[in-house]
């Protein structure tokens, strides 16, 4: 920082700074620019030694010496530590024991002799000094050669001032002193710290009492931040205090971290992180997260997408064509490479450049199913700049195969500057710079003072825990606390937490003053640190807001126990949303939920509600895709014997054979379809289905020879079915009285061949009822196969005979039938409840049933949280609403 002035035309006079963070070196940076410092170089202890030695000298990093403790722990051998040289987390636990020697002073080679221990550790030290690049020094090595030259301290460093640092590590000492001797170097200590082995002169900042302290408890650490913010807010609202002057610490910073985070950006505030920001925070951060997790955990399509549209640009995703991605099934689970190339190969004719995408894609995918030892490689060939930056540091601090726990410590540097901003910091990097307005988090028995904890592989009784840390974490956090409580001239409030963030109680800190204020969650702030937080405080202006608005009429309406409201159901009478729905065609789902849930029906065909599914790996199939599966089994196993040598003709070894095909073809088509379990669960899967599927076929009552078979049967289609059918596939089945016309798939149909005759078949994968029972409409869920067989009565006028079958696919398949004037009957009920159900939307008074006989209902969220006591409230007037259905769900049958 050396300069001109012009008007003496004599070069400034040099001077040398010396600080301890990076929070004081960046004050100190803005501090020097606005005095006009010209000449003044700012510098930690390190970089002045450095600057000592000359040249290209720099301070061994960690990036260069984690990489040489690896290649250290892998190619020697050691008497002590040997058998867990090789574990993950042993770099880390060598590096953080060799830098706690070194700013001790300890000479490990004299050490040696006294334990197995310290041999171990001076031979990975001297392994590191001989690997690492000539111009970076070990420690001690950097501080020896500084000291050989301290001579030419006086006109390459100028006079030296240490300015804020509360501590100098025995490491640094004999340097300090030495510097003193033959240059002019003050130490501008902060009050109240004593350091008898200086030799210099000390110049000590003046102790001052804060003119307002104060002590808040809050319920928890995210409203300790929360509180923090509002006195934040507060304090700029008078416009005397500039950010610059305010600061908030805590001596962990990491029980905070996420809940400033997350309130950074509403609040508007210029909230500066001096130890970084959590680097998964940031873009660059998830792109190198979503990376992490496809070599962490294997390639799937969700994985895919994730780090696909997080990828920068450069080098690869802005190759990719922009329908690379074209009929690719998006519920597909795509696990494997293989799987990936059949997808891709199939999708080729829906794609601009059929195979470009193939040619990009690929390699990649290739790339990455080897898993975690092709980080480094992944990492060159996927990122670039900051993310490429990010995960070459985590790779070079952790082992490829830990990278995510790698990931999760990375920390970066936001992108306010402190010398404008508001800044949350740890205690320690404050003590050096305080500010007049303070805020102190976490007060606590377990925060202020911390406890202390012994180094991994240099215990207190191998080695003096006094001796590898002259100060105590303990005393530490209390000299910071002293010297932050006399240097903050303004205000001063403390603060700590009733409950930590798992509900247990939190005992005040020995440094916490006995009178304190307690503020509650919901207490009104003077000044909300958010709009979100105003708008809670001022309930008359959040309720000027329609949405507000709207949600305080639904919980009350929702409170109101004896009045069918809006919110509940209520509509008009023949609204033409509902007409809408009621006049399309229908399928026999939406007619099940017309019957069994009318509201829940208007949600879903005449609102357009659906719940969102969240495509997860699963380790087995739910109840509803296992039964998808065991139908298309049957499917295709009767579809293969038709119509030679048909089913009711084929033998038991031709019947197997043809499941065994179904099952193989399932087996490779469906993981390319949908989300289904790892590869041995899941061919467990197919072959359970595959044994109930031959267990329900084989219990099949005895067929004429000349019926023929037809399996997943159309009918009220758009399009015409490609397959043969007995009918016209695009022919809409109405029911009659009802107005109604709906379209689907029968399970199976068997027709004989003289045209008289004709058996639907609906299959259930689930647990049957007992034997004896009796099930026509089953409350509505058995409605499918009565509609069957009116479509079967409509489509095949000629058929005399129409039996409808329920066959459950237990261990003992069990068989219930509908024929005759049972069948009759079913259909009338059906028929008239359908009418039921229509006559209660179009009069609009419409509610919500209590299906207490279902496991899970997809439009739960739309009701309140509290449905039970919602639906006993209202019990009497949405079961007067539902009057015309009550028979029906309440039926045995």
């Amino acid at each position: 920082m050396l300069g001109w002035n012009n008007d003496e035309k004599t070069m400034p006079c040099r001077s040398t700074y010396v600080v301890d963070s990076m929070l004081a070196l960046r004050i100190a940076r803005v501090a020097a620019a606005r005095e006009g410092a010209i000449g003044r170089e700012i510098v930690t202890l390190p970089l002045l030694a450095a600057r000592l030695v000359g040249g290209f000298a720099t301070p061994a990093s960690t990036d260069v010496l984690y990489p040489a403790i690896q290649a250290a722990l892998t190619s020697e051998s050691f008497g002590d530590i040997g058998t867990v040289a090789r574990l993950p987390g042993m770099p880390r636990a060598v590096l953080h024991a060799l830098d706690s020697a070194w700013r001790a002073d300890l000479d490990l080679s004299t050490m040696a002799g006294e334990a197995p221990r310290f041999g171990d550790l001076h031979r990975i030290e001297t392994y590191v000094r001989d690997h690492i690049p000539p111009a970076h020094l070990l420690p001690r090595d950097l501080r020896d050669a500084a000291n050989r030259r301290i001579d030419r301290a006086h006109s390459l460093l100028g006079p030296v001032t240490l300015s804020g640092v509360v501590n100098v590590d025995p490491l640094w000492r004999p340097l300090i002193n030495a510097l003193a001797r033959v240059t002019d170097l003050t130490w501008e200590l902060p009050a109240p710290v004593e350091h008898a082995w200086f030799r210099g002169p000390i110049q000590r900042r003046a102790a001052t009492t804060p003119v307002r302290a104060s002590a808040e408890a809050s319920a928890d650490p995210k409203s300790e931040v929360i509180e923090a913010l509002r006195w934040t807010r507060q304090l700029l609202a008078t416009g005397k205090v500039q950010a610059q002057d305010i600061a908030i610490a805590a001596t962990s910073t990491q029980d905070w971290d996420d809940h400033f985070l997350a309130y950074a950006i509403s609040t508007g505030l210029p909230l500066h992180f001096s130890h970084g920001v959590p680097a998964l925070s940031t873009p660059e951060g998830q792109a190198c997260a979503a990376l992490a997790d496809i070599l962490g955990s294997g390639l799937s399509q969700e994985r895919v997408w994730r780090l696909i549209r997080r990828l920068p640009a450069r080098p690869f995703a802005g190759l990719l064509p922009p329908d690379w991605f074209a009929a690719i099934p998006r519920s597909a689970g795509l696990r494997s490479l293989d799987q990936w190339r059949a997808v891709l190969a199939a999708a080729r004719p829906q794609r601009a450049d059929d195979e470009l995408a193939e040619r990009i894609l690929l390699p990649i995918l290739e790339l990455l199913a080897r898993g975690a030892e092709m980080a480094g490689e992944a990492g060159t060939r996927l990122l670039s700049g900051a993310s490429l930056a990010m995960w070459e540091e985590a790779l070079q601090s952790a082992p490829a195969q830990a990278i995510g726990l790698s990931l999760q410590a990375l920390r970066v540097a936001d992108q306010l500057d402190p010398g404008n901003s508001v800044v949350w910091c740890p205690a320690s990097q404050l003590a050096a710079c305080p500010r007049p307005f303070t805020r102190l988090l976490g007060l606590t028995s377990r925060s202020w003072p911390r406890s202390e904890n012994d180094d991994p592989l240099l215990p207190h009784h191998l080695l003096d825990r006094r001796r590898l840390h002259p100060v105590g974490v303990a005393e530490r956090d209390r000299r910071h606390f002293e010297i932050i409580r006399a240097h903050t001239k303004e205000e001063l409030v403390l603060s700590r937490s009733l409950r930590n963030a798992k509900g247990g109680v939190l005992s005040p800190s020995s440094l916490w003053p006995s009178d304190e204020i307690v503020h509650k969650r919901d207490r009104i702030p003077e000044h909300a640190f958010s709009e979100a937080d105003r708008l809670l405080a001022r309930p008359r202006d959040a309720g000027q807001l329609a949405r507000v608005r709207q949600s305080q009429l639904c919980w009350r309406n929702w409170q109101r126990p004896s009045i069918l409201t809006p919110h509940d159901g209520l509509s008009g009478a023949n609204h033409p949303a509902i007409e809408r729905a009621l006049t399309r065609v229908q399928s026999t789902t939406s007619l099940q939920r017309l019957l069994r849930d009318p509201l829940g029906f208007v949600w879903r065909y005449a609102l357009g509600w659906r719940s969102v599914r969240f495509q997860s790996d699963p380790l087995q199939l739910g109840a509803a895709s296992f039964g998808e599966l065991v139908h298309e089994l049957i499917s295709g196993a009767i579809a293969a014997l038709e119509p030679t040598p048909g089913f009711a003709r084929a033998s038991a070894g031709e019947i197997e054979a043809a499941i065994a095909d179904a099952s193989t073809a399932i087996l490779h088509a469906w993981p390319l379809q949908r989300s289904v379990p790892p590869p041995l669960l899941w061919r467990h899967t197919v072959n359970e289905a595959a044994r109930r599927t031959a267990k329900g076929l084989a219990a099949d009552d005895q067929v004429r020879s000349d019926t023929r078979s037809w399996t997943e049967v159309p009918f009220g289609q758009e399009d015409a079915a490609e397959e043969e059918a007995p009918w016209d596939t695009t022919v809409a089945v109405p029911i009659e009285k009802t107005g109604l016309v709906f379209g689907g798939r029968i399970d199976r149909l068997d027709i004989r061949a003289t045209g008289d005759g004709a058996r639907i078949t609906d299959y259930k994968s689930a647990k049957p009822p007992p034997k004896h029972q009796r099930i026509a409409l089953g409350q509505g869920r058995e409605l499918q196969r009565v509609l069957y067989a009116i479509a079967a009565r409509a489509l095949l006028p000629e058929v005399r005979t129409v039996v409808a079958r329920l066959v459950y696919l237990a261990d003992n398949p069990i068989t219930f039938e509908l024929k005759g004037d049972e069948l009759d009957s079913a259909v009338g009920e059906a028929v008239g409840y359908l009418s039921a159900a229509m006559t209660i939307l179009r009069s609009g008074r419409i509610a919500p049933r209590w299906e207490q006989d279902i496991d899970y209902d997809d439009m739960r969220l739309a009701l309140p949280a509290d449905r039970e006591s919602y639906l006993r409230r209202k019990a009497a007037e949405f079961r007067a609403a539902n009057q015309a259905l009550n028979r029906l769900w309440n039926a045995s049958t």
